[in-house]
């Protein structure tokens, strides 16, 4: 598991990445800007350059800041939670979303994700 930065509309966040093969490969393909769409008032998604790894499971609920892949090529960043019906590989979670629901407005919104590199 490593940490990825997540920077919306000028504000930060932190994730930690699941232990997941996509999310490793996710992590790999990082630096990585991209124009998310908004859906149901609770995500962000958009299509992803290169599809991903795909183990989906079904969570049953979701909750604020998790990002999860949907099939094997949409990335989604939850801000709201709610339960759910569908499926979808873990990549991480944003571990403080406090913020998060107004970075991320009710339109599209660019999203940069970075890893984080560990100080020695």
């Amino acid at each position: 598991m490593s940490e990825i930065k997540i920077t919306i509309a000028g504000k930060n966040f932190t994730a930690i990445t699941a232990d997941t093969t996509a999310a490793a490969e996710f992590s790999k393909r990082l630096p990585l800007t991209l124009r998310m769409n908004e859906l149901n008032g609770n995500e962000k998604y958009a299509g992803l350059p290169e599809k991903l790894p795909a183990d989906p499971v079904c969570p049953g609920r979701i909750t604020g800041g998790e990002l999860m892949l949907y099939g094997n090529s949409t990335l989604v960043l939850f801000y709201e939670p709610f339960p759910t019906s569908y499926s979808y590989t873990r990549i991480g979670k944003i571990t403080d979303i406090r913020g998060l629901k107004e970075a991320v407005g009710q339109e599209s919104v660019t999203v940069t994700f970075e890893t984080i590199q560990n100080k020695r």
